[in-house]
């Protein structure tokens, strides 16, 4: 198999999991090829394990059979713009807190290589959501949400909402996040949204301290084109794509749809939709 892995820079507390999963990758003779964020960081505490490891950056094109993200939800996130349309499914390796988007914690580590070689684990899409607009920096899909936020915190502002051409909503609040099923846990569960199954084909619109009660969380068909319209006090907004942030102004409109290629996530036996509420929220 060939093996790609990314991951954050605070795996200290792991090194012994990452070195073991290293090794039974060599011993397998798979191919291994690791983001150079990753590999340097990992060079100067774990140097042997990385001897039959090659690099790659966020612009090389490279393929995979199945990308590995050891962090939390964040890594998940970057990794899935990393491998970008390639179609390459992602294991998140959870080494962060609640980690959503994991199926396998850190202890899982050391056996991941023969879970794999295995093909015991199965592959789910994950839809994206795509985002038109003017001077949006970098990767302009999310896989949690999208987020439309005042630029200065003294004043609120309106955000006009239309729904396949037709006017659904004036939100005035500090901001609105139009959500995927997979973000429906993450921003937009705390600013009171509804949990959505992860293959739900849906978005959620969730406002950010509405200033009125009849302003409530809103799904959609994920089939939906969305349009919206800002305006304030002050002459620009915030637009937020997976927490990456893009200021705009007034007159630069937003457009969303859903993205035509879907996140191919590895789900490994046990890891259930209902588990993962139970485990991640308390429940049980």
């Amino acid at each position: 198999m060939r093996i790609a892995i990314y991951g954050s820079k605070r795996q200290e507390a792991y090194l012994t999991q990452i070195q073991a999963f290293l090794d039974s990758l060599a011993r397998r003779a798979d191919e291994v090829v690791m983001h150079t964020k990753l590999y340097d960081y990992l060079a100067g505490l774990i140097p042997a394990a990385l001897q039959c490891v090659s690099t790659v950056t966020s612009d090389t094109d490279f393929t995979a059979d199945v990308a590995v993200s050891l962090g939390g939800d964040g890594s998940f996130l970057r990794t899935a713009a990393w491998v970008e349309r390639k179609g390459i499914p992602i294991l998140g390796v959870n080494t962060g807190h609640l980690g959503f988007l994991a199926s396998a914690d850190i202890s899982d580590l050391p056996t991941l290589a023969d879970t794999l070689a295995s093909g015991d684990y199965k592959v789910k899409p994950l839809s994206l959501i795509e985002v038109v607009a003017p001077r949006v920096e970098g990767w302009p899909y999310a896989l949690n949400e999208v987020t439309i936020t005042k630029s200065e915190t003294s004043s609120i502002m309106s955000i006009r909402a239309d729904i396949d051409n037709c006017p659904l909503a004036d939100y005035r609040a500090d901001g609105l996040i139009i959500s995927t099923p997979t973000g429906s846990t993450a921003y937009n569960l705390s600013v009171g949204g509804p949990i959505v199954q992860s293959d739900a084909p849906v978005f959620v619109l969730s406002p950010i301290a509405a200033h009125s009660l009849s302003m409530r969380p809103l799904v959609v068909g994920d089939n939906s084109s969305m349009h919206f319209d800002c305006s304030s006090r002050t002459p620009k907004y915030r637009l937020s794509i997976d927490g990456h942030a893009t200021v705009l102004s007034l007159d630069e409109p937003v457009e969303l749809r859903k993205a035509p290629f879907s996140v191919m996530a590895v789900r490994l036996p046990g890891h259930t939709f209902a588990s993962t509420l139970r485990d991640k929220l308390s429940w049980g």
